[in-house]
């Protein structure tokens, strides 16, 4: 049986973190609060572990699962470089509902399902779940939900959904927007690459707001809008987008 703790309850804040260590550390699920929607989690460098994620959710390895960290350093380790621009965003948007995808650090020995190569990373602004991933590391998480089915907004929802293929469920209250982050494609934007970032997904974090920090190396609506300055050279292959269901 689950094991549900209220992270609003001083009492209860202590055992449950407790709790969730340990059942990451055996490759268990754990469904956690964050600033977008609610998330399931599993120790990002256990192929086991992100198998269940996976089953849990009724998915299979065509789509892996974003991982959370709890901050640039971290990001730094698990991909293989981080653009100027991506600082920007970094800066600007962290923590916070921006998930950013980069090419991974091909000496990472993980298996998150078919990436293409990419991770998609992202720092959340929620306290319980900074904490865990300060204590456990990265992990891999995607929303709480069964695959087709709203992503939840309240662990009561994701229990009702995800039942006892979690071990724990912490509690952090109501999300505080329900609306799941923002995803963007940041490869483009590596050297050498000659392409702009792209959202696949709108989000918590608007497309003004991107480009505010972006300028003209995001994508506009238009994806075959030249490149500024290129001579009309249009963008080239894209990498395949990432799931839409992302905490």
């Amino acid at each position: 049986m689950s094991d549900v703790y209220d992270c609003r309850d001083s009492a209860q804040v202590l055992p449950g973190m407790r709790r969730a260590r340990q059942a990451i550390s055996r490759g268990e699920l754990v469904v956690l609060p964050t600033d977008t929607v609610y998330g399931i989690a599993a120790d990002a460098f256990s192929a086991s572990a992100v198998a269940r994620l996976l089953a849990a959710k009724g998915r299979g390895r065509q789509s892996p699962p974003p991982v959370l960290v709890a901050g640039l350093t971290t990001m730094r380790a698990l991909v293989a470089e981080v653009p100027e621009p991506v600082e920007r965003l970094v800066e600007a948007f962290w923590p916070g509902g921006l998930t950013i995808v980069l090419p991974a650090q091909p000496s990472l020995s993980w298996d998150l399902g078919d990436t293409g190569g990419t991770v998609a990373v992202r720092m959340p602004a929620d306290p319980i779940t900074l904490e865990l991933l300060e204590e456990c590391g990265p992990l891999a998480v995607s929303s709480a939900n069964l695959t087709k089915r709203t992503a939840a907004i309240d662990v009561h929802g994701a229990l009702e959904m995800l039942g006892d293929s979690v071990s724990v469920y912490l509690d952090g209250g109501p999300s505080d927007t329900g609306v799941a982050s923002t995803i963007i494609d940041a490869t483009g934007l590596i050297a050498g690459a000659g392409r702009r970032a792209r959202v696949l997904r709108d989000g918590a974090i608007s497309r003004d707001r991107l480009r505010a920090v972006l300028g003209d190396l995001l994508e506009p609506e238009d994806p075959d809008a030249p490149l500024p300055g290129d001579g009309g050279a249009r963008p080239v292959d894209r990498p395949a987008p990432v799931p839409d269901e992302t905490a």
